[in-house]
């Protein structure tokens, strides 16, 4: 493992222009690089290396796997190295956090094999956390923003969700964070038939509750372990995908049959819900089911609809009424939202050598009306 902290200093990086790139999507499975050869060999030489630099795997992955946000501004960035040939073998992933001025503030890099599963982490307050393996039994520490390593505790005891909690882990098992403590629990009180779980900045646990009888599926919202309301998904629907919540709205996919045709929204923290089945988002487009759907809340309260590798939608303002389409620089194979700015990453479905047109991280912070390329 490598690893290394810049203390002082800044680096000045000089971005390239973002003007030549076309406006238009491109394949994600193809590559687009100079020396296809020349990157080949010294890509096998990265993920052999049993210590490898965190500037070579950050240069061969080409683009991060994911973005996180802290308080400050912040970012961490993944990447992932894998294997071309086969979903077996050697692998190299990375991290790397970039401070509110751009500068590289830390970076680690480590050497691992292609089946196991790229390391996330979620922004909380003062840093990062990673995200436990193993079903929530291991693997879960903090980093502040300057990369120092913190441990994490897990307890496997129950806790009433307080405002400022953050959702760590959805399922197997559903994990709370407290950044105060910096420990992490189970929360209490959760229906037994809930599947999909979204916590609020209020500390409101959000759930999709679909029980083994007839009875349609319900979202159940909780305070201080207790139910405070549900709702009833309407028919002929089953709900699915991401719950998500987060300023007084939350949503959540209206599956038929094996499409997703709409939301089912609520405004005021649950008091009225309406579904959301036009607004000029075209659900026809949305092919791949509810599983590679985007749903993300900005912290205004609109809401950010599309797919994965495919189209998106912003609502217009926060009452998550009419929609309208973003127009990306390139393909992003994943989009996702912190505060009220935008994170696209451009990068191949499946590992490859090279790089594709445009790939890489890009930021939109006037609601995808402009984007810019991270350097």
């Amino acid at each position: 493992m490598v690893w290394w902290r810049k203390k002082h200093g800044r680096r000045t990086v000089v971005a390239a222009a973002c003007a030549a790139l076309a406006l238009t999507a491109c394949s994600q499975g193809g590559a687009d690089t100079v020396d296809p050869e020349g990157r080949e060999a010294k890509y096998k030489r990265v993920i052999e290396d049993p210590h490898p630099r965190p500037a070579d795997v950050i240069e061969m992955a080409g683009a991060p796997t994911d973005v996180a946000r802290t308080d400050d501004g912040s970012l961490l960035l993944t990447y992932d190295a894998r294997n071309v040939e086969d979903d077996e073998g050697p692998a190299a992933t990375a991290w790397r956090i970039i401070g509110p001025d751009g500068a590289t503030v830390a970076q680690q890099a480590e050497h691992t094999d292609a089946e196991a599963a790229p390391a996330e982490f979620k922004g909380v307050p003062g840093g990062f956390v990673r995200v436990p393996t193993e079903g929530g039994a291991e693997g879960a520490y903090a980093l502040d923003s300057h990369g120092r390593r913190q441990k994490v505790v897990i307890s496997g005891t129950p806790v009433r969700i307080r405002p400022g909690d953050i959702l760590l882990a959805e399922l197997e098992p559903t994990l709370i964070h407290r950044p105060a403590t910096r420990t992490a629990a189970p929360p209490a009180g959760l229906p037994k038939g809930a599947v999909r779980v979204a916590v609020d900045e209020r500390g409101t646990v959000w759930s999709l509750d679909q029980s083994l009888t007839e009875e349609p599926d319900r979202v159940v919202w909780q305070r201080d372990g207790r139910t405070t309301g549900s709702t009833t998904v309407p028919k002929p629907y089953v709900g699915g995908g991401a719950i998500v919540a987060r300023a007084g709205t939350a949503a959540l996919p209206l599956i038929r049959g094996e499409g997703v045709s709409g939301l089912l929204v609520t405004t005021d923290s649950g008091e009225h819900w309406r579904t959301v089945l036009a607004g000029g988002i075209a659900w026809k487009n949305l092919k791949r089911g509810s599983e590679s759907m985007v749903l993300e809340i900005l912290s205004d309260g609109r809401l950010l609809v599309g797919e994965e590798g495919g189209r998106y939608w912003l609502a217009d303002d926060h009452t998550n009424t009419t929609f309208r389409e973003l127009k990306t620089p390139t393909t992003f194979t994943s989009l996702t939202v912190h505060g009220t700015t935008l994170y696209g990453i451009a990068d191949a479905t499946t590992a490859t050598y090279g790089l594709v047109r445009g790939e890489g991280l890009w930021i939109s912070r006037d609601a995808g009306r402009a984007w810019r390329r991270h350097p």
